[in-house]
């Protein structure tokens, strides 16, 4: 870089080296309890990212080696939002001594531990007792990335940790190569890459607090790319796997019903029936693989105990756990009201039964059969889900926030600037949620979504 063009870059430079220090505070300096400092850091990266985009979004190596560095920062620290990661040890330490980890509980193990004692201790102290207590429910290629880092690093939790944030930070590049070939591919600007992997959201989230969305999104979107070049066989193989390191791309199953339509020339000018129009062998063929690599995946694993210890600890998130909910919460109010008691038990039951039928509709009377509309449909899809959930943890929206990078409507990024303010719960020694600082965040969520939807209806008029 000459003088000249140092001097035209100043001012991003500047913006580059303000937001390394952000960051390396957030990642060595910060105290989950410390909600000021975290929103502040956090709203400031936010500016910071945006800036960087608004200035440089024809520059992409520039904004991918930020991206990259940002990355980079937290590679040797301890997770200090999410204490997840000891799980994550635990299950990839018993797999490495061939011992199936959805079999018994932290606390409820009673073998000798892989590296003693006290290594076993600090784990469950660690992860604390509400993981400790409950069976895994993560997927089988999620496990498999726990028990490599766990064998390659010695038992050591740092070790793991380094060797786990290396997978996310390198699914997180093939994000952004394969991103970046789809919009291209759907003449869609390139620079919307970065709305995804400069997002402070995505960075601290992920790289930082070390959730596999990351690596879940990496074969997604793979997968939709050579969807998208009508290699479905591939692309299926890639969802199944999409689907084995978060069971979340289930939900999107249904939605390709429609992408699978006949050439034109094989759909008879006098048919009008729906099914007609369906290349049914395809579209099964696209299940089939799908589920069956989800599935081979789960092989050595299987048992009775396996079925129902794992559909107990995912059944938990539906009917026992809450936190960061919208529709849900004014359920719990009313119930209250009326009831008297939390309607949990009920309300884990209907509302994924609503999501369902919406899905359903989306699937069948959404025009899916443009690729653009697919995606827009699967982010309004997964959207609605979590909608309709009784627990958001932020880490969830990395995926409707990368579905989003592909359509019009800007509601996913609003909500990963405001969903920090979850983090409130953390500063109350009982971790108790501040339900104004909740409603604040769905107020400005549910006011972005409305008034696209309004501004889109009203440039189509």
């Amino acid at each position: 870089m000459d003088l000249q063009s140092l001097k035209y870059h100043k001012f991003p430079l500047l913006l580059l080296l303000t937001g390394i220090a952000f960051y390396f505070s957030f990642a060595y300096d910060l105290a989950r309890t410390d909600f000021i400092k975290l929103i502040s850091l956090y709203f400031g990266l936010f500016f910071i990212s945006f800036k960087l985009l608004q200035l440089e979004k024809q520059n992409f190596w520039f904004l991918a080696i930020a991206a990259v560095i940002f990355r980079l920062l937290f590679l040797i620290a301890l997770p200090n939002l999410s204490q997840d990661y000891y799980r994550f040890i635990w299950d990839g330490s018993l797999l490495t001594e061939g011992i199936n980890p959805y079999l018994q509980t932290p606390e409820g193990f009673e073998s000798i531990f892989p590296g003693g004692i006290e290594f076993k201790q600090n784990l469950i102290n660690g992860m604390g007792s509400l993981s400790s207590g409950n069976y895994t429910s993560y997927p089988p290629v999620n496990q498999l990335i726990f028990a490599v880092a766990s064998l390659l690093s010695g038992k050591s939790i740092l070790g793991s940790v380094v060797l786990m944030r290396s997978f996310i930070i390198a699914a997180d590049l093939g994000t952004l190569y394969f991103g970046r070939k789809l919009l291209l591919s759907l003449n869609l600007p390139v620079h919307r890459i970065f709305w995804y992997i400069l997002n402070p959201f995505i960075i601290i989230e992920l790289t930082g607090n070390l959730h596999f969305e990351g690596v879940m999104l990496f074969f997604l979107i793979w997968s939709l790319y050579l969807l998208h070049l009508k290699k479905w066989i591939p692309s299926a193989v890639l969802l199944g796997v999409s689907i084995s390191i978060k069971l979340l791309p289930l939900l999107f199953l249904p939605l390709f019903l429609r992408f699978f339509i006949k050439p034109q020339q094989e759909i008879e000018e006098v048919s009008t029936a729906f099914l007609d129009k369906i290349d049914l062998k395809k579209l099964s063929g696209f299940y089939l693989i799908s589920i069956a690599t989800a599935a081979v995946t789960f092989f050595p694993f299987l048992s009775s105990e396996f079925f129902q210890n794992f559909f107990q600890s995912v059944g938990l998130w539906f009917q026992k756990f809450e936190f960061n909910a919208s529709v849900f919460y004014v359920l719990r109010w009313i119930g209250f009201k009326l009831a008297g008691f939390n309607v949990i038990r009920y309300a884990g039951i209907l509302l994924p039964v609503i999501t369902t039928g919406i899905l359903i509709r989306f699937a069948l009377f959404r025009r899916n059969e443009n690729f653009k509309m697919l995606i827009t449909t699967t982010m309004f899809g997964v959207s609605v889900y979590f909608f309709l959930s009784t627990t958001i943890h932020p880490w969830y929206l990395a995926t409707p926030l990368l579905l989003s990078i592909f359509g019009n409507y800007r509601y996913i990024l609003a909500w990963t600037l405001v969903v920090v303010l979850s983090y409130s719960a953390y500063s109350n020694p009982e971790f108790q949620e501040n339900l104004w600082l909740v409603g604040l965040e769905y107020l400005v969520v549910f006011s972005v979504l409305i008034w696209e939807v309004f501004q889109r209806k009203k440039s189509t008029a």
